[in-house]
C-alpha cells in the first residue's frame, strides 16, 4: 500500500482505506479501479459501493518513515490515498479522524491530500478535530469546468483551514484551462495512460504549455509528470517521426506512441518543480 512511490511527484504513497465513487471525466479511467476492483475485486467502486480500511500493519509504515525521515533530516513527501478520497463524505468519520491523528504523529512527513472534492474540505477537516499543520490540500481539475468549481473550494480551504500548501493536480488534462492561479503553491500536469477497456484520450500540446506559462506567471511550481499515452511528435526527432504510424494521430500534434516512449519533456525540459515547505 506504499513505500517508495514510482509516481514522481511524491517519495510514498499510504493508503488508509480503499474504495471511492467516480465524480468527474477525469475518474473515467480511473487507475484505482481498474486495479482494485477491475483486476483484484478487493473493493468493489460506485455510490453503492464499498469503502475498506486497510490493514493494521499498515497504518504503521507511517511512523517508521517518520523516523527514518528524523535520522536522516529528510522532509519526504507522502501521498495519501491513491486508492481512494480523503474528503469521501461516505467514508466513516472516525477513519478519518484516525488518519489525521496518524499525520499529527508524523512530523518529519509533508502529507499531499489530494481529493475532487475540495467543497467538503473545511466541513470534513472540522470533524476530524482540524486539518494537520503538515498536511497539503490539492484538488482535482482536469477542464475549464472542474477549474471553475475547484479551483475557488481549494482556495477558500487554504484559507480557513491554514495547510503546508495548496496544489493543483491537472492529470489527466482534457482540454485548456485559464483562470486566477493565485494562492495556489504548485501544479502538476500531466496526460492519460490506458486502463482496462479505457483507453488514454489525448491531451494537446499547447494545453500544457499553456498550464506552465500561466503556473509561472502566478509564481506556482510546476511539475510536469508525464504525456501519458499521447506524445507531442513536433518534439520527436525527424528520423523517429518517420517510424509514427499516423492512423494513431488524434489532432495535428499529438500522437499515441504509449507512456513509456512519450516520456516527461515538455519542449525539451524536464519539469520538476516542488513547492517550498517551512521547516
Amino acid at each position: 500500500m506504499g513505500e517508495n512511490s514510482k509516481i514522481e511527484w511524491t517519495d510514498h504513497t499510504f493508503n488508509p482505506w480503499m474504495g471511492c465513487t467516480k465524480v468527474s471525466p477525469a475518474c473515467d479511467g480511473c487507475y484505482a479501479e481498474a486495479m482494485m476492483d477491475h483486476r483484484y475485486g478487493k473493493v468493489k467502486w460506485g455510490p453503492h459501493g464499498e469503502r475498506v480500511r486497510t490493514a493494521p500493519s499498515n497504518w504503521k509504515q507511517p511512523i517508521r518513515w517518520n523516523k527514518e525521515a528524523g535520522i536522516a533530516g529528510t522532509r519526504p513527501r507522502v501521498f495519501c490515498a491513491s486508492l481512494a478520497d480523503v474528503f469521501d463524505n461516505q467514508v466513516p468519520p472516525d477513519w478519518r479522524f484516525d488518519l489525521f491523528a496518524l499525520i499529527r504523529a508524523t512530523p518529519n512527513l509533508i502529507w499531499l491530500l489530494l481529493t475532487k472534492r475540495p467543497q467538503n474540505i473545511v466541513r470534513l477537516s472540522a470533524a476530524a478535530a482540524g486539518l494537520p499543520w503538515n498536511a497539503a490540500i490539492g484538488a482535482s481539475v482536469e477542464d475549464q469546468v472542474r477549474f471553475d468549481l475547484n479551483v475557488p473550494a481549494l482556495r477558500n480551504a487554504k484559507k480557513l483551514v491554514s495547510p503546508a500548501f495548496a496544489f493543483l493536480s491537472c492529470e489527466p488534462l482534457l482540454g485548456p484551462l485559464a483562470g486566477d492561479l493565485s494562492d495556489i503553491d504548485w501544479v502538476i500536469a500531466g496526460g492519460e495512460t490506458d486502463q482496462g477497456q479505457h483507453k488514454a484520450r489525448p491531451s494537446h500540446p499547447d494545453w500544457f504549455r499553456g498550464l506552465r506559462d500561466q503556473s509561472i506567471a502566478a509564481g506556482a511550481a510546476f511539475h510536469f509528470k508525464q504525456w501519458g499515452e499521447w506524445a507531442d511528435c513536433e518534439d520527436w526527432p525527424s528520423e523517429m517521426q518517420e517510424h509514427l504510424e499516423l492512423k494513431n494521430k488524434a489532432d495535428g500534434s499529438s500522437v499515441r506512441v504509449g507512456k513509456k516512449k512519450a516520456g516527461r519533456l515538455l519542449d525539451g525540459i524536464e519539469h520538476n518543480g516542488f513547492p517550498q515547505v517551512s521547516a
